[in-house]
This record gives C-alpha cells, sequence and structure tokens, in this order.
C-alpha cells in the first residue's frame, strides 16, 4: 500500500493511493503517525478501501504533498553506507555504521521548497533510502528480526550543509544536518510488501543534470542489518525514520557545485517515487535585504 498526507502544512489529510486515487482516511485515523502504524492501521486501511468505507479526497491532485508520515519522535542516520560514497569522501568504508542523528523538524513535504541558511556556502544533495519502523524495536536478536519492525519505506533527501558537518562541527555531523527543510520526505509510505528494499535504484538530478545513480544492491549494511544494529543501542520508537546512506555522486566530491539559490533538485527512487525542491535564500534573509 502507499500511504500519502496531503494539504496544507499542518492541515494535512491521510490518505491511501491505489491505482491513481487517493482516499481518506480520516474515517479511521487522525494521521498517519506511530501510533497508527504500530495498532493494526495498514491492515484496518486495506479492509476499509476493500469494503468501500474510504471516499476518495476531492480535489487531491491540486493539494501539497506532505511528509507522509507525521513528525517523527528521531530521525536516526546512517553515514558513508556506500563504499564509492566513502571514497569520494576521502575516507575508507567504516568497518560499523556510523551513525548522526537530524532533528525531527526537518522533516517536510517531497516537493516543499528549501531555504539555504544565510551563511552556507556547501549546502548538498544526499538521495536516501528511508525506513519507518512500525514496531518498537529494541536489543533485537538478529538482522532478520529487523523486517518485523518496519512498517515501510520512503524517498528522503538527506540535504547537508558541508561546511557546518565538517569544519565548526567540533567532530560530530549534525550541525550539518540540522536546517529547517533538510529532510524532504516522500511522497508515500509504501509498506514492506510492495518493496524489494535491497535492490531498488536510487537517483538525484540537479538543475535537470545527472547527479547521483546508484542501487541499494551496493549499501555496505543492509537494512536489516542497520535496524539491528540501532536497536543494540537505542530504541527505536513506532513512527521514527531512519535514512540508510546516500551513493556516490554529491558536490562533497568536488565533481559538482554546491547547491545555490534558484538551483532546483529532483531525487528518486524505484517504487517510492519522486521529489522536487527548490533552494531559494533563508527569509531572514530575504528580509534583511527588503
Amino acid at each position: 500500500m502507499k500511504f500519502a498526507r496531503l494539504g496544507p502544512i499542518g492541515q494535512e489529510k491521510p490518505t491511501v493511493l491505489v491505482d491513481g486515487t487517493y482516499y481518506d482516511l480520516s474515517p479511521i485515523t487522525a494521521d498517519i503517525d506511530g501510533a497508527f502504524l504500530s495498532t493494526g492501521g495498514p491492515t484496518a486501511a486495506r479492509v476499509a478501501l476493500a469494503a468501500g468505507e474510504l471516499p476518495p479526497l476531492e480535489h487531491a491532485d491540486a493539494l501539497r504533498i506532505g511528509a507522509p508520515i507525521a513528525r517523527p519522535s528521531a530521525v536516526i542516520c546512517i553515514g558513508m553506507n556506500y563504499a564509492a560514497h566513502a571514497a569520494e569522501s576521502g575516507a575508507l568504508p567504516p568497518e560499523i555504521p556510523i551513525m548522526f542523528l537530524k532533528t525531527p523538524n526537518t522533516v517536510v513535504g517531497p516537493n516543499d521548497t528549501v531555504e539555504i541558511p544565510p551563511t552556507s556556502t556547501k549546502t548538498d544533495w544526499e538521495v536516501e533510502l528511508g525506513v519507518v519502523i512500525g514496531r518498537r524495536a529494541s536489543y533485537l536478536a538478529t538482522p532478520a528480526d529487523s523486517i518485523h519492525h518496519i512498517a515501510g519505506f520512503v524517498t528522503a533527501n538527506d540535504l547537508s550543509e558541508r561546511d557546518f558537518q565538517m569544519s565548526v562541527s567540533g567532530g560530530q555531523w549534525s550541525k550539518g544536518k540540522c536546517a529547517p527543510g533538510f529532510n524532504p520526505t516522500g511522497p508515500w509510505l509504501v509498506t514492506p510488501d510492495e518493496v524489494d528494499y535491497q535492490n531498488l535504484t536510487l537517483r538525484s538530478w540537479v538543475n535537470g543534470e545527472p547527479r547521483q545513480d546508484s542501487s541499494t544492491a551496493d549499501q555496505i549494511f543492509s537494512v536489516d542489518f542497520v535496524i539491528w544494529h540501532l536497536s543494540q543501542y537505542l530504541t527505536l520508537e513506532p513512527g521514527d525514520l531512519v535514512l540508510t546512506g546516500t551513493p556516490e555522486g554529491v558536490a562533497l566530491s568536488g565533481r559538482f557545485s554546491y547547491l545555490a539559490a534558484g538551483d532546483t533538485c529532483d531525487i528518486e527512487i524505484e517504487g517510492l517515487g519522486r521529489q522536487h525542491q527548490k533552494f531559494v535564500p533563508t527569509s531572514f534573509e530575504r528580509h534583511t535585504h527588503e
């Protein structure tokens, strides 16, 4: 199933997408969040849909697409999970997963405009497979247990400011990961039964020019291993978002220019949908010059 949230910021309606039609999930849930995912919500949606109890959402095509999940309690990220990206970053492939955090308020709609921080000179793109947790995961016994705790998968853009990340980080990465809007997510949350998640094509474009083109088959640490590994050190809650790393082809490589105001970025993951962002100066910067 493909779940989506449509509508203005803060007023998104939960929906399920079937054969090009968005059906309103409001009769069975207020939102697509941890509570919905962990208490049989997807199954209830399937039953209600089959029974004809979900009405089509009127004017769905004219509505903004929000992130397909409500704000998570945590966004946990894995760094350098593709060997070629580690190499272009000037590092050896890691021997254990590298973890960092993004703040939950970075999660925005897949096509929302993104503001470049006022002192940024190195804003970068990163197409990533996102994993949405459906059941609490803590001290899982084996990687094979991970799939039982996954609600679905999303397209995500782990936007990064590399100078903040590297030069003024104090050895941590999160300063470069947490600017407002730095985690466009969606358009859909796709349930695991529809996703060959270890064999998905990931692509990105800047101003229409190709940048990244890889597959989740090239991950150093598989999705199942990542979720199991994280569960040994923290508790993943329903609705949380885990980003699993980006392949080569980012500006950090030195082969491409960093993003600037007026640029656009498109990212796409096979079966999970495509995003489009336009980059603009911050509202603070715009107001300063008005």
